[in-house]
């Protein structure tokens, strides 16, 4: 069993949906068909697949419905967080009565009992020091503090070995600085977070990567993996770390 990553899918195959992505430059042509190939090729039915948020341009579930069908057709579990332009997600209960291959991730974790790892997560919010950050973003942002609090709840009373956590923005600042989201995930034990949201070569580095105080911190956006669900996780050899220990600022 293998768990992959992949965010950003930015689907619109929805006939009435018009947002075609090709617009936004390289890394985007066919992207939905460079997907598909780079998906079959990687994944097995017995594998699951993070999709950390902004999975459909569909402003409501009916408009999104396409989406989610062609992801269902794809080998694997695949497991659904929040992005900020997921305007389709209202009723988690609805939505986890659609499909069984999909299960979308509010408040709760996903749990892979024969190998004691949860997969926890929310949407989270921009970070405090960046530019522009209000009153209004900190309440955003102390709200998903605790959706996180809560999914990550759920994998302790699992007595969970292994924690990976999915957001769908960067958990620090451009300065790579602590945060609340990062303390809160060193309290629970957290071995691995992974996240999408940024695109392009002048914004994939604002991104916190790399192993910092025992987390690996891995971008999935799709733009960034060049359309190729990436590996976090396999039974055999364990956790995919690609680089050394860092220290946070």
């Amino acid at each position: 069993m293998k768990i992959y990553a992949i965010g950003d899918l930015h689907l619109s195959l929805n006939p009435g949906v018009d947002k075609p992505m090709d617009v936004f430059g390289i890394g985007w042509e066919n992207h939905h068909e460079r997907l598909k190939q780079n998906w079959e090729a990687r994944v097995n039915e017995e594998d699951v697949v993070i999709i950390p948020g902004d999975v459909s341009w569909g402003l409501k579930l009916e408009e999104a419905m396409t989406d989610f069908e062609w992801i269902s057709k794809l080998p694997g579990k695949k497991l659904i967080f929040k992005g900020n332009h997921d305007l389709w997600w209202k009723g988690i209960k609805k939505l986890n009565n659609l499909f069984d291959d999909i299960h979308f991730i509010q408040n709760d974790c996903y749990f892979i009992s024969e190998e004691s790892l949860a997969i926890c997560g929310t949407r989270g919010w921009i970070s405090p020091g960046l530019d522009g950050f209000d009153e209004h973003d900190l309440k955003i942002y102390k709200r998903e503090i605790i959706r996180l609090k809560f999914s990550l709840e759920e994998a302790k009373k699992l007595r969970a070995d292994k924690i990976i956590v999915a957001l769908h923005y960067p958990p620090s600042n451009e300065s790579s600085s602590r945060s609340e989201l990062i303390e809160v995930m060193k309290d629970y034990g957290v071995d691995y977070c992974l996240y999408g949201h940024l695109h392009g070569m002048h914004v994939y580095p604002k991104g916190i990567k790399g192993n910092y105080d025992k987390i690996e911190y891995k971008l999935v956006s799709l733009d960034y993996l060049k359309a190729k669900p990436f590996l976090i996780y396999d039974s055999i050899g364990g956790f995919n770390y690609e680089s050394n220990n860092n220290s946070l600022r």
